[in-house]
């Protein structure tokens, strides 16, 4: 039975790896991501220089074969800082959406499933947090706790919650009454392991595709506070950051900030051409 469960499993999984294949520019979306996480993973062998190294002799140096991209106002090598940007803003990326995946499906399984009371109060609260521009939301958040990696984490994830908590009640909604539901119920399963085992493994498909898209507002979302000086701090590589300090030069040196605001657009490019072809690909009205 166990192995016949594992078999299903691997069939559909199988389905969708083949239509998210078809659509060629989600594969796109992807080489560029897998791309980037090798980047960020290997950033000590593949930057030819530490992101904070200083060659004072060469400020505002212009694209050349030393110098990819180019220096900056400190004689910083804008390619090392790039490559290294890298695995700050996936790190930021993954741990916001991760904090809002967390308590976001666990408020909509809530809601969702046991209705009443516990739904119009956390629902309420949620409209409140949802009425707030989610960038406005982390300005202020940031703003009270202060800037830093962990804090501007926290306050992108937290802003992001609201979307995920809708998603998820909407799909327990539509799951809580169905046949399956009702016969784990008969046969004495607790609310926990219903939420659990039965639920949110049939809600995965929108979670799924909601997080490959929040991933890229996280990202451009703590690259808008680093700009406007609410997230990190030089001399961290953060591309936000780097646009942030090159602007001052943006007339006579404009490498400086079209570099780290290129790497910035093919990101949010990939990750969100890449959701809509995971959404397109789990939309199971498109099996044949």
């Amino acid at each position: 039975m166990e192995q016949s469960k594992r078999k299903k499993r691997f069939r559909r999984l199988g389905d969708v790896w083949h239509r998210l294949r078809k659509n060629k520019l989600a594969m796109v979306g992807l080489v560029i991501i897998v791309i980037l996480i090798f980047t960020a993973i290997f950033a000590d062998y593949l930057a030819p220089y530490p992101y904070d190294e200083m060659h004072l002799l060469n400020t505002f140096e212009t694209p050349s074969k030393e110098f990819i991209f180019g220096t900056d106002n400190f004689g910083q090598d804008i390619f090392s800082r790039v490559i290294y940007g890298a695995r700050i803003s996936l790190r930021i990326g993954f741990i916001s959406v991760s904090i809002a995946l967390i308590i976001g499906v666990t408020i909509g399984a809530i809601c969702g499933y046991f209705g009443g009371k516990v739904d119009i109060l956390l629902m309420r609260v949620i409209d409140i947090f949802q009425a707030i521009p989610d960038i406005l939301m982390a300005i202020a958040i940031i703003a009270s706790l202060g800037p830093g990696l962990s804090n501007l984490m926290i306050a992108v994830g937290v802003a992001a919650i609201p979307g995920y908590a809708r998603i998820v009640r909407a799909s327990v909604l539509s799951l809580r009454d169905m046949e399956f539901i009702e016969a784990a119920r008969a046969s004495g399963s607790s609310s926990a392991r219903i939420i659990l085992k039965h639920i949110l493994p049939n809600c995965l498909a929108p979670i799924i595709v909601q997080a490959t898209l929040g991933f890229a507002y996280a990202i451009l979302n703590a690259a808008g506070m680093s700009f406007i000086g609410l997230g990190l701090e030089p001399p961290t590589p953060e591309w936000g950051a780097m646009l942030s300090s090159g602007r001052a030069y943006i007339r006579d040196y404009p490498h400086m900030t079209l570099f780290p605001g290129l790497v910035i657009v093919l990101t949010i490019f990939a990750l969100n051409v890449l959701g809509d072809g995971l959404r397109d690909a789990l939309d199971p009205k498109l099996k044949r």
